[in-house]
């Protein structure tokens, strides 16, 4: 390691620091400045010239006193240390502690940039993953190996989602080690002492890391967070053979930091102001989770991100969408009738859940029971519709009984409690239990064989 050290900084704006005359500086490296009160932050080199370099500084540079000013370039990535005692930990988005115990100690650190997966040694997601909430269980299946956001809107109870899905995520009939990298990016402290009560209260802390970004620590530190959580979720991944599911809380955040330093940069901005490359920056945070051959670990992702104004077409949910696997959407309106988790069935959607459910995985009737509830409930939100024109009074027989079978399934199917954890097999026996209000001939997406199966006991 050569260290080259400086005393020429020039110019300070936005956590970003300008030093000049520094020749053999490379992108990408770590560096130390000292103030003037002897006081050590963190950086990192993201535009490197021979005449002068940019460095992104981690905890900001206020009250920097230029002249004053000790820059060490360490000529070595960004690292973290990595060993299994990282479970049970909780640390700031370089991976020091946030939990009053010591360093983790280990002569293993691997850069927080990743390396690259060989799109060839991909291998596609499959298998289950029981989250214990019906309307992602029973209608957008998550499987290991997949991408599926949660969208969100401002006082929509994201974070109580998310808490609930680290405590109840299993892999169904399977004896594997499953554990959670929790990463939340500008959260409130009452927020990030909610997430921490929750998974120790719940036993999950022993098997869950995370990374915590506070709303008054520095906003440039969670563009390294994400990175720093999915490195420590690649070590449990690949090298311990844990199967892992990474929640990323809020993504908004991490995008309002970024649009902050690319206007700083004076990077060209595009849509809404964010930089042109959010696209790319958000898709190589993304493609780190997967499955890859002959490991038997996986990486399964579920980034929350809050849309403005609940706005589904702004370019963060937008760009999002393009590069995840479906998205899990919540809604304003079930929200505000108490329901929860308020998740919209609508516009919701996972891609990839016909690859991790039916007769080896779930159980046999699994896709014809979603496909039979997204037809009902499509049609019962038509007669809805129509209800609130010309009353329900006036709605026929049949259109009544999709009315109610409506308002059955927003209550007892979409609605469920905190701490309820549901299998799988209790939401298909209560998918069917709603489906029994119909005939057996308005089910037309069900075999003869399933319902003479759930039929039996009625006729």
């Amino acid at each position: 390691m050569s260290i080259k050290e400086y005393r020429t900084a020039i110019e300070a704006r936005g956590g970003l620091l300008v030093v000049k005359n520094t020749p053999g500086v490379a992108f990408g490296d770590r560096v130390q400045i000292e103030d003037h009160a002897g006081q050590m932050r963190n950086g990192q080199v993201i535009r490197a010239a021979d005449n002068e370099v940019l460095i992104l500084v981690f905890e900001g540079t206020d009250d920097l006193d230029l002249e004053n000013t000790w820059i060490r370039f360490l000529d070595e990535p960004v690292e973290i240390a990595l060993s299994p005692e990282i479970l049970g930990r909780e640390f700031n988005g370089l991976g020091v502690p946030r939990d009053g115990r010591p360093p983790v100690l280990s002569s293993l650190r691997r850069p927080v940039s990743g390396a690259a997966i060989n799109p060839a040694a991909r291998t596609y997601p499959r298998e289950f993953i029981q989250t214990g909430i019906s309307t992602i269980d029973g209608l957008n299946s998550l499987v290991r190996g997949q991408k599926l956001p949660i969208f969100s809107g401002s006082g929509l109870p994201h974070n109580r989602l998310a808490a609930q899905i680290v405590r109840q995520a299993k892999l169904v009939d399977q004896e594997s080690s499953f554990s959670i990298v929790f990463a939340a990016m500008g959260v409130s402290y009452a927020d990030a002492k909610f997430f921490r009560d929750e998974f120790a209260n719940s036993g999950v802390l022993r098997n869950v890391v995370m990374f915590i970004n506070l709303a008054d620590d520095p906003p440039v530190e969670r563009l390294t967070l994400p990175r720093t959580a999915l490195t420590a979720a690649e070590y449990l991944a690949y090298d311990l053979d844990r199967h892992v599911l990474v929640v990323l809380t809020d993504m908004t955040n991490y995008a309002e930091a970024l649009r902050e330093v690319a206007t700083a940069k004076g990077d060209v901005p595009a849509r809404k102001g964010y930089p042109g490359y959010l696209y790319s920056d958000l898709a190589e945070i993304y493609e780190r989770c997967g499955r890859i051959h002959e490991r038997h670990g996986s990486i399964t992702m579920m980034p929350v991100v809050s849309m403005p104004s609940d706005d589904i077409t702004h370019p963060i949910p937008d760009l999002t969408g393009y590069i995840t696997e479906g998205q899990i959407v919540l809604s304003r309106e079930l929200h505000n009738q108490g329901i929860y988790p308020p998740v919209h069935i609508s516009p919701s959607l996972s891609r990839l859940m016909k690859d991790g459910i039916g007769k080896d995985d779930t159980r046999e009737d699994h896709p014809r029971v979603a496909a039979q509830l997204y037809a009902l409930y499509a049609r019962a939100q038509e007669t809805r519709n129509l209800a609130s024109i010309v009353g329900a009074d006036e709605l026929s027989e049949r259109d009544r009984r999709y009315l109610s079978f409506a308002d059955a399934f927003d209550a007892q199917f979409v609605g469920q409690g905190e701490s309820e954890d549901r299998s799988i097999e209790g939401t298909l026996n209560l998918a069917w239990e709603l489906m029994s209000h119909f005939p057996r001939d308005t089910l037309t997406r069900m075999k003869e064989t399933d319902l003479a199966k759930y039929y039996r006991e009625t006729e």
